[in-house]
């Protein structure tokens, strides 16, 4: 008699699945966002202002437009 559930199909099925790399697979999960967060005239609390690329922090500061500028890594 069988030790158990992992001696028959599933034992062997997990095998098969580590022989193949299905643990080492990368689900479909988009990568991580930078944000630009920071006050407005309009909004003094902080909010987001962009993604970084689309958003210039140091451009938004400079011009006097934002202040309280910080990058924040949203994940999803």
């Amino acid at each position: 008699m069988g030790k158990g559930y992992a001696d028959g199909p599933a034992g062997e099925e997990l095998l098969a699945a580590q022989e193949r790399g299905d643990h080492l697979a990368q689900p479909d999960v988009a990568p991580p966002r930078k944000m630009v967060w920071g006050s407005t005239a309009d909004d003094p609390a902080p909010h987001v202002l962009g993604e970084v690329g689309e958003v210039d922090p140091d451009e938004l500061f400079a011009s006097g437009r934002a202040w309280g500028l910080y990058v924040a890594v949203e994940s999803a």
